[in-house]
């Protein structure tokens, strides 16, 4: 479910008219909404219900700190990969105790920060990771709360380069070896173990993978106690799917996840974090473009937007879809017409959908992708020179600009020239 719905005509994002919008900051540009945004988070939350609990918001999957602030008072926790991204969270309100450090690379002073700066856990991904980690929090005075991601070889059944449960991935450690390196980790004065972390991957689309790592879990959970580890806290990733294509099929939702969890689980009397990212910010955002050229080919017609790979690169980096719909809704039984949908960059890749039917369109008309609110405004770069294009926020009948879309000269003036030049 989202809020962007259209209403005497009108595309709206909440009480919003999208031409509203565009008038005023230009296209293209995201949009938010803090109804959706509320509402998904709210159904992880009530999907654990009656267990001890942390939902850690995936920050990689939109980063505004308007987006950050808004979890942080919805009593998210924070799930960070990156020094950035610590200081992001801290910056928008989230406590020390509610963030969680994920991610395969971190560095001495990434973890120095957070040690510093407060932290709820490292998930620690290997051990030469382990073996530094302790090097730094001895250095620190402190002692460094932390879980192992163990990697359950387990198919998530979902696009290759957003899996991370299987064995040729770079993620976590062998479930196979967990009793060892949970024997080292203990040996370490600078650690402290809480708990165990898995994470199978991303875009999941069914329930059977989660049921099949989490019974390695709880069946870790027993081993590790068993040789004298305190497991109190099961970080379980995030991952759960959203419905890109509306004519598909939905995606488990949050309730029956939870009812997995718990099922699987939940005897084991340990607190539960689940770190959902994407199902709580892709359908809480779309981007909006705007027509440049309708161009005739051989046998096909392009649309040609003001939009581009480097604004919503998913399409081109993983044949994403994503539903293109006109913000003027199209008079009934209008016939539709087959484009392939482009940007103006100098990439053939820069494409966003090939013979997609799309009621007729035109230059200065506007469009709206769908789903686009978790991985596009994160991912996007200033490829070709092109400026990041601007953020807003929607509440009720109000917007707000949250990020502006920089000028030719501030993107320039972030180089510098030599002296000798």
């Amino acid at each position: 479910m989202d809020h962007f719905l259209y209403r005497d005509g009108v595309l709206h994002a909440e009480d919003v008219p999208l031409t509203e919008i565009a008038a005023e900051v230009g296209t293209p540009f995201y949009c938010y909404s803090t109804a959706t945004l509320t509402r998904h988070f709210r159904l992880f939350d009530e999907a654990l219900a009656g267990t001890d609990h942390l939902v850690c918001y995936a920050m990689k999957a939109n980063s505004n700190q308007a987006v950050l602030k808004l979890m942080a008072e919805l009593g998210a926790g924070a799930d960070v990969v990156s020094g950035g991204e610590y200081a992001r969270a801290v910056a928008a309100g989230f406590p020390g105790e509610r963030i969680v450090f994920s991610g395969v690379g971190k560095t001495r002073a990434e973890m120095r920060a957070a040690l510093e700066g407060g932290i709820r856990q490292f998930n620690l991904e290997s051990e030469p990771e382990m073996e530094v980690l302790n090097e730094v929090a001895l250095s620190l005075g402190k002692v460094a709360p932390v879980t192992v991601r163990v990697n359950p070889d387990v198919d998530a059944k979902t696009h290759e380069k957003i899996a991370t449960g299987k064995s040729e991935n770079k993620f976590g450690i062998p479930i196979s070896r967990a009793r060892e390196v949970y024997a080292r980790a203990a040996a370490l004065p600078g650690l402290e173990v809480v708990g165990i972390d898995v994470h199978i991957g991303s875009q999941l689309t069914e329930l059977e993978p989660y049921g099949l790592a989490f019974d390695k879990v709880a069946a870790l959970t027993a081993a590790l106690r068993a040789d004298g580890h305190t497991i109190r806290r099961l970080d379980l990733g995030g991952g759960l799917g959203i419905p890109y294509e509306r004519s598909n099929s939905a995606p488990p939702l949050p309730i029956e996840y939870g009812a997995l969890v718990k099922e699987k689980l939940g005897h084991l009397g340990c607190e539960i974090e689940i770190e959902p990212g994407r199902l709580i910010a892709g359908n809480a955002g779309i981007l909006v473009s705007e027509v440049i050229y309708v161009k005739s080919g051989e046998g096909r017609d392009f649309l040609i937007l003001d939009a581009a790979m480097n604004d919503l690169v998913r399409p081109a980096m993983y044949g994403a879809h994503h539903d293109i719909v006109p913000v003027i809704e199209p008079e009934p039984g209008v016939e539709p017409h087959v484009y392939d949908i482009v940007g103006p960059v100098c990439e053939s890749g820069d494409t966003f959908a090939k013979g997609r039917k799309l009621p007729p369109v035109g230059p200065g008309d506007l469009v709206a992708f769908r789903s686009a609110g978790a991985y596009g405004a994160t991912m996007a770069s200033e490829y070709n020179s092109r400026p990041l294009i601007p953020e807003v926020l929607v509440k009720d009948g109000q917007f707000a600009l949250v990020r502006a879309r920089p000028s030719f000269e501030e993107m320039i003036a972030r180089d510098t020239i030599p002296t000798w030049m």
